[in-house]
């Protein structure tokens, strides 16, 4: 068994796309995964899967949570030791440590390539920074993401794959989630 961790997209987020985490869980249980649960209010689904299952999990989840919930999403799955990795390369240490809601991660479906990085890096006009690791973008707003030209919209539009972002502090409450 596997413990995983569901990052949807855009749900719960400004009024939009909205979801009760009981009925999440409850599609989690009902399509057979394991001690689901949820964090915060956001789309963040953690449970256990038969190993076989990660790879079609994705699927599923988006496919049944179109049918079930009426919800359509995107869903990005993470284990345990990905989420591990994008903690232990994490190219913004003194961020995460002195600001770390200011520090977010985009999780993607794929790595994004350097010619869709610096054409991101480019297009930057304020004082963010982006860096990536895998299948992750660090994205850092100094200035605080309410004020920041660095939108979901931009990063995706240059990396050409889509997302969602969860805030440092978010992520490692997720790792130790996923971990329990």
């Amino acid at each position: 068994m596997t413990r995983c961790v569901a990052l949807l997209r855009a749900v719960n987020v400004g009024g939009r796309k909205p979801v009760a985490m009981a009925d999440l869980r409850r599609l989690a249980s009902d399509l057979g995964f394991g001690e689901p649960q949820t964090l915060l209010q956001s789309g963040n689904l953690v449970f256990t899967c038969r190993d076989g299952e990660l790879p079609e999990a994705e699927r599923r989840l988006e496919r049944e949570a179109g049918a079930r919930l009426g919800l359509t999403t995107e869903v990005f799955l993470r284990t345990a030791a990905d989420l591990d990795r994008v903690i232990a390369r994490n190219p913004f240490p003194e961020q995460a440590a002195g600001d770390p809601a200011r520090l977010h991660v985009v999780f993607l479906r794929r790595a994004p390539d350097r010619a869709g990085v610096e054409s991101l890096r480019a297009a930057i006009t304020g004082r963010e920074a982006v860096a990536t690791a895998g299948r992750e973008l660090a994205a850092f707003d100094p200035d605080g993401a309410g004020r920041s030209r660095l939108t979901l919209a931009l990063i995706e539009r240059h990396v050409g794959a889509h997302g969602t972002a969860r805030n440092w502090n978010t992520v490692l409450r997720l790792a130790a989630a996923v971990r329990a």
